[in-house]
């Protein structure tokens, strides 16, 4: 290997190659393994980098980034909840530890390892049985549950139709808002489900089930359709459908769906309706708001059953 002769340019990252090409940004020498075309000329690796950090990402129409695969989210919550169906039925169904600790119950009841419970029997009397165990409710502090039940199924049946509806609704909605804004939205949704259920079901009725997220994302829908000016009387045909089918087959949530499509709906007009010129500040605070709404009917809802 030679030298390049002294006040001959070299490479200001490779010393011992010699040239007489300059970055157009920097203006060091740079030899033709480090040179990268630029529009004018060309430029070092380090301003090529400099640069790419420099050019804005992509947006939505509301602030998010556009996802390159707009179903990536959908399909990692899809994993989650197959995941814990699939741990749950191979450790007893009902009678799983797992559904214990995930389904949302908003109070304590006394349960057999088959998954049968006792509506009138209380802790105390519960615990001096011999082969029941007192199951915690989310008014014994098992607050968990209000997000573990979105994840958790037990009847095959209510699982696939769950997912295929996440599968339809969800990559729709990650595309317009971005996958932040569009998790933020399941979740909430999901929440607001819950403690709809935590306050209007039966007390020791354990509800599980993704219900109210997706009633949340179809409340979102209508919400992001509205703000579009889009046609939308098919969505509103195929909610009311579901709607009707809540109030008519047995043992179906009508409370979280009604919580989840309402809280959909409140927080999808945050994220569309927050104005352009300060619009992440506004949907932080907007969807702040309504997380410390529904802590606040939680900790009343609470204190009632104490």
């Amino acid at each position: 290997m030679s030298t390049p002769p002294v006040g001959v340019p070299t490479c200001y990252r490779h010393s011992d190659r010699e040239t007489y090409i300059r970055c157009q940004r920097c203006d060091r020498p740079i030899c033709p393994d480090c040179m990268r075309e630029a529009a004018v000329g060309f430029q070092c690796p380090e301003c090529v980098a400099e640069g790419q950090r420099g050019v804005r990402q992509a947006k939505t129409a509301y602030g998010g980034r556009i996802a390159a695969n707009p179903g990536a989210a959908s399909i990692a919550l899809i994993g989650i909840n197959v995941v814990v169906w699939v741990i749950i039925m191979a450790t007893g169904r009902y009678g799983s530890r797992l559904f214990e600790l995930f389904a949302l119950a908003p109070t304590g009841s006394c349960r057999e390892g088959n998954g049968i419970y006792y509506p009138f029997v209380n802790q105390a009397a519960c615990e001096a049985g011999t082969t029941a165990h007192w199951t915690a409710g989310v008014s014994d502090g098992a607050y968990w549950q209000l997000l573990t039940a979105m994840f958790t199924h037990v009847e095959p049946w209510h699982i696939a139709f769950n997912m295929l509806a996440l599968w339809v609704l969800g990559p729709q909605l990650e595309q317009l808002l971005g996958r932040g804004r569009y998790l933020a939205l399941y979740l909430l949704s999901g929440l607001a489900g819950s403690v709809a259920v935590y306050w209007l079901a039966a007390p020791q009725t354990p509800t599980v089930g993704a219900s109210g997220a997706l009633f949340g994302l179809m409340g979102a829908l209508v919400v992001v359709g509205i703000r579009i000016q889009a046609n939308i009387q098919s969505l509103l045909l195929w909610i009311g459908i579901n709607l009707v089918l809540t109030f008519t087959l047995p043992n179906v949530s009508w409370q979280g769906h009604f919580g989840g499509l309402v809280g959909g709906a409140a927080i999808a007009a945050v994220l569309v309706w927050a104005p352009k010129e300060r619009r992440t500040a506004v949907q932080v605070a907007g969807l702040g708001a309504i997380g410390a709404v529904l802590v606040v009917a939680t900790l009343a809802r609470t204190l009632v059953l104490a």
